[in-house]
């Protein structure tokens, strides 16, 4: 009888994301379960009173989860990166405090999550880098600053896109957007739009479409922002309380 390899497995095992992008792939969970969230405030026939928890439970479990992906990873215990821990604790505190509430105050309790659990890809990113030194990116790797930007803010859920007469447009919040930025990011394959996903820019109106990163998007972003302060594009860091939010149009 043939021994079968020791390596030999009868499923698939998805290999756990690297540190940064397991990061941002918590913000994205964190932006799609806040879109969720909007778009049962604004339904005409309510939701069930708990809709919201098993998600805000599993977002909970996995920012804890987090949290040891960024101990075990046993870093040099900067100032930052100690804060940014007691931001995940926060955000994992949060996630969890929510799902005791009903839908207007647990949206409150994680409004800022997206953008927190960035800034701890941030900072985490800077610190791996420090501790492994100076590494030259692939080229597959490589973004502009203006895709730089672009990509943060998706990161973030700050940037969705609408249709109206034939024309595209794209809404950003914080840094600016073209819409032919976005063309690009997709052509590329970093970015993609979620139709209908995104809540209403106001009540009563249409549901918008979410752009969110591709798993490419994501591998670039988390390449880029490990690269020294002085190559990063401007604007790209977040500041550690959120800026007026400012609301703009582009079209073609």
């Amino acid at each position: 009888m043939t021994t079968p390899p020791s390596d030999g497995l009868l499923f698939e095992v998805a290999v756990p994301p690297a540190l940064v992008e397991r990061l941002l792939l918590l913000a994205d969970r964190y932006v799609q379960h806040n879109d969720t969230l909007d778009r049962l405030l604004r339904a005409d026939s309510p939701s069930e009173p708990d809709t919201h928890v098993a998600s805000a439970q599993q977002l909970a479990s996995a920012t804890r989860a987090a949290i040891k992906a960024v101990t075990d990873e046993r870093l040099f215990e900067s100032h930052e990166l100690s804060e940014a821990v007691v931001r995940l604790r926060q955000l994992a505190f949060l996630s969890s405090a929510s799902a005791d509430h009903r839908l207007s105050m647990a949206r409150t309790l994680t409004a800022l999550a997206p953008a927190a659990a960035m800034g701890c890809a941030d900072t985490v990113a800077r610190e791996l880098r420090r501790r492994r030194g100076s590494t030259t990116d692939p080229p597959g790797h490589q973004v502009t600053a203006s895709h730089h930007t672009a990509l943060w803010e998706i990161a973030c859920g700050n940037v969705v896109a609408t249709s109206s007469l034939g024309r595209q447009y794209v809404h950003y919040r914080d840094e600016r957007v073209l819409i032919g930025t976005l063309r690009s990011l997709e052509a590329n394959g970093l970015a993609e739009r979620v139709p209908k996903s995104a809540p209403s820019a106001y009540v009563g109106g249409p549901l918008q479409d979410r752009v969110r990163l591709t798993a490419a998007g994501t591998t670039a972003l988390a390449a880029a922002i490990s690269r020294p302060p002085a190559t990063r594009a401007p604007g790209t860091t977040p500041a550690p309380a959120p800026a007026a939010a400012k609301t703009a149009t582009r079209s073609r």
